[in-house]
């Protein structure tokens, strides 16, 4: 209940904040998730398009972690992964709020669960992410984005909207390795609160689920 209480009071809290004291929405705004979206990134400064595509990599993982909670859920979790790469943390949190937590898999892995357990796919994810990450630093202008976040609406909600997703993957990891039976999982959980790379690392390295995993959680 603690933990429901607290989801909650941070999904109250960021949409009162957003709607209430982020900067006022620039003219632009549009134009720039258009230009953002259609690939046209040369009047943009990099740190912006690095963050823009760092948004789409999230709930991507995400769902390689919450499409896993099985059937136990009183609300299915894709729904809401939909939402998120649209709508970031303001979609998930309230999954987050209402979920159980769960370590025990009941269900079958059907070919998109397969695809989102593979390392290949933890390992696709994690070289995005750094090659984003490095575009930014390599040719974004810093002092510009820092001025453009304090001052642009849909800048500065992304970009609390990254650091919060990226601050709440180890309230996941934990129930996700003892579901698969990994051996000191605190190990894991300890790494996933390095933001985003710590998690990926975890989804590059995790074990997959088995039945004798299922066995041994039930």
């Amino acid at each position: 209940m603690q933990r429901k209480i607290i989801f909650g009071l941070i999904w109250v809290s960021f949409i009162s904040y957003a709607v209430c004291f982020a900067p006022s929405a620039s003219p632009d705004t549009w134009d720039i998730i258009a230009n953002l979206s259609a690939g046209n990134w040369q009047e943009i400064n990099p740190w912006v398009v690095s963050l823009f595509n760092l948004m789409g990599v999230i709930p991507a993982v995400y769902a390689c972690l919450l499409l896993f909670d099985g059937r136990s859920q009183k609300i299915p979790a894709w729904i809401f992964v939909v939402a998120s790469f649209g709508l970031g943390a303001f979609a998930l949190l309230p999954y987050l709020a209402f979920r159980e937590s769960n370590t025990v898999w009941d269900g079958d892995k059907n070919l998109l669960l397969k695809i989102l357990e593979s390392p290949i796919t933890g390992l696709i994810l994690t070289l995005l992410a750094i090659a984003l990450l490095g575009l930014g630093i390599a040719y974004g202008d810093w002092g510009d984005f820092v001025w453009q976040w304090q001052t642009n609406q849909f800048i500065h909600i992304m970009g609390l909207d990254f650091c919060l997703l990226s601050l709440l993957f180890p309230t996941l990891v934990k129930d996700d390795s003892l579901r698969r039976g990994i051996k000191n999982p605190e190990i894991f959980w300890v790494i996933s609160f390095i933001p985003l790379l710590g998690t990926l690392i975890y989804l590059c390295l995790r074990s997959p689920l088995s039945n004798e995993n299922q066995l041994a959680n039930a």
